[in-house]
């Protein structure tokens, strides 16, 4: 049996590994456009200079020859021949296969603002060539401005930090981390990051950046009139899967390749899994992709049954959130539950006796608890006491195996 894998990220090798954890014979390729095996969602770390892009390698330096893996770095898949089951690399190269995993991931979505795509200076964040870019760029400016305020424009934000730069942070939405966080708690890291001197300007659109007669950059103007004042723009607006090797009307695409439980697409041996898929573009959801999606190619059925991707768990200047499920009440049907002490905030949002989603910052101890009651759907309306002093013992015994088990 003769295995393509196409990408060498978090679906990828779990994917690759489970392969040849379950099938000691087939033959295993990895293509990568990537000579280096990391994880992206660490890329911060690079910039703030306490890791090396080496550091993030999450396998063994002997992980490919190990599992006798053949890896092709430095390549793209330039054409997908499904027909003949067969892949066109970007050096006309053609590899064939049986099974074909597709995680090649998504790249930076650069937005449609005036210059933005000319000027000089501009830059992603989603790979160690980014992160090269940046490093090698940085110490030549005086000011940066971050366009987007989301997970990695915060964790590009965080990075920075430890350079000698003036940092402008500008997102469209009314708080920064508007998918995870609500006003509340978003505030409270926005007065962090203020005191730690970054300029965080919300609420506003970039409208125009300005260049000097070189393309250069030399500011961003945003919709309240202001101009600020920078030589580089670290773009980090959202991704869009990378999909350019697939011909119109072969492989179903919706926003990104739509996958069954099963992560296998509607061309038969064909397989995808992470941010490809445009489902959450978290790691751990690619991990149990590229696993599941494994499993079957081998023959071995397996579903992806949790699909419980949506908590966040975020700990910036020292101050740890957790972020799940849903964060605002979607209307007067839902509950909702604050407790707040200082710099602590607690918010369950509860409908039908279900808990729907929670933010807990400050004080995350009470963590496990809400994530297991969302993850098992079990309702709460039936125990007499605070919603935040709901525990295991209200609701789960302890199974022979030591685990918990729910009792209806």
């Amino acid at each position: 049996m003769k295995y393509l894998v196409l990408g060498a990220s978090a679906a990828g090798i779990n994917c690759a590994k489970t392969i040849r954890s379950l099938d000691k014979e087939g033959e295993i390729t990895v293509v990568s456009k990537d000579d280096k095996v990391y994880s992206r969602c660490m890329l911060h770390h690079v910039v703030s200079g306490s890791r090396t892009i080496e550091n993030l390698n999450f396998v063994s330096e002997d992980f490919f020859e190990k599992l006798d893996i053949h890896w092709m770095k430095g390549k793209n898949a330039k054409k997908l021949h499904i027909e003949d089951k067969k892949v066109v690399l970007d050096d006309e190269s053609i590899l064939s296969y049986d099974k074909l995993l597709i995680a090649t991931g998504a790249s930076s979505f650069i937005p449609p603002i005036k210059n933005l795509r000319e000027g000089n200076q501009v830059v992603g964040f989603r790979d160690a060539e980014d992160v090269e870019m940046i490093l090698q760029e940085y110490s030549h400016v005086k000011d940066i401005v971050v366009l987007g305020g989301g997970l990695v424009g915060i964790d590009v934000v965080s990075g920075l930090m430890a350079k000698k730069v003036n940092i402008s942070l500008v997102e469209f939405a009314d708080r920064i981390l508007p998918l995870q966080l609500d006003k509340r708690s978003a505030t409270t890291y926005e007065d962090l990051f203020k005191d730690n001197g970054v300029h965080i300007h919300t609420g506003v659109k970039a409208e125009e950046v300005l260049l000097d007669e070189s393309n250069n950059v030399k500011g961003l103007k945003i919709s309240s009139g202001e101009v600020i004042p920078c030589e580089m723009i670290i773009v980090a607006t959202g991704v869009r899967p990378n999909l350019s090797f697939i011909s119109e009307n072969t492989v179903n695409i919706d926003k990104g390749i739509v996958v069954d439980e099963y992560c296998a697409t509607n061309i038969a041996d064909v397989f995808a899994a992470g941010d490809v898929c445009g489902t959450h573009p978290i790691w751990p959801l690619a991990v149990k992709q590229g696993i599941t999606a494994g499993h079957n190619m081998v023959g071995k059925e397996k579903k992806l049954e949790d699909h419980f991707g949506f908590r966040n768990s975020l700990n910036f200047m020292d101050l740890q959130t957790v972020s799940i499920g849903i964060i605002e009440p979607v209307d007067d049907t839902y509950e909702e539950h604050i407790e707040e002490d200082g710099i602590e905030y607690k918010k369950i949002i509860v409908k039908d006796g279900i808990i729907q989603g929670a933010i807990l910052q400050g004080d995350i101890s009470y963590c496990g608890v809400i994530t297991t009651l969302i993850k098992n759907k079990v309702d709460i309306s039936k125990v007499n006491k605070n919603v935040f002093d709901i525990n295991y013992a209200d609701f789960f015994s302890v199974a022979e195996d030591g685990s918990y088990e729910y009792v209806v």
